[in-house]
């Protein structure tokens, strides 16, 4: 799928006849008021998995330390076997999804987020903007639409990420993603970016540097 090019291009919805599979792979250890995830299980929108092997070995498990970023040619293994999520705290369970052999893992793209707890940090998304990050990448704009739909603020990240999505969902190759992120973000580094990520992500303070380096960049 070609996402339209303009100043602020729209996203191209693409109607699909069914909604994808999603899962995510969660204990109920937060507040299922406060939950995106356990939100989307009890409306439905989702399948809770509790264990790993509960995990099809083809389906797409969005993980932040997977060494291969979702790209739209990712849509035909979660047209097959569904997209996965795991509902667990980044830095606390980071042995946890190292561990996870289960399935094709990915790692998104850097986002910014739109939930309350992390609003306009860079990759803090909730469970539901990952699931629906996933979504437009590989060609679901109107069941991405949905699942945000469940929240008040759902729309908004589609909003203050236009740009971005429509630009990774261009990308063919991780070397085309590294290659978008480097340019939006300012981000110069000799290493990947994807590496960069992982890093950022076990010191617990990327987030905010990348924001310093670059608050030039509109958000």
């Amino acid at each position: 799928m070609k996402l339209i090019t303009a100043p602020t291009p729209p996203l191209l919805m693409v109607s699909m006849e069914s909604m994808p599979r999603l899962a995510i792979l969660t204990m109920g250890e937060d507040d299922p008021e406060l939950c995106t995830a356990e939100r989307l299980i009890r409306r439905g929108k989702a399948r809770r998995i509790s264990k790993v092997d509960e995990i099809q070995r083809c389906s797409v498990v969005l993980n932040p330390y997977a060494y291969s970023y979702l790209k739209r040619g990712d849509r035909l293994w979660i047209e097959k076997c569904g997209l996965v999520a795991v509902d667990v705290s980044w830095k606390e369970g980071t042995g946890f999804l190292k561990s996870i052999r289960r399935g094709l893992h990915r790692v998104l793209p850097i986002l910014i987020a739109a939930n309350p707890t992390n609003y306009g940090k860079p990759f803090k998304l909730s469970t539901v903007e990952a699931l629906a990050a996933a979504l437009i990448i590989t060609g679901f704009y109107i069941e991405a639409r949905d699942i945000l739909g469940e929240f008040k603020w759902g729309q908004q990240f589609i909003e203050i990420n236009r740009n971005r999505l429509s630009r990774y969902t261009d990308a063919l190759t991780d070397d085309d993603v590294d290659r978008m992120q480097r340019e939006m973000f300012g981000i110069d580094t000799t290493e990947r970016v994807i590496e960069t990520i992982h890093r950022y992500i076990l010191s617990g303070q990327g987030v905010d540097h990348i924001t310093e380096k670059n608050k030039s960049h509109h958000w």
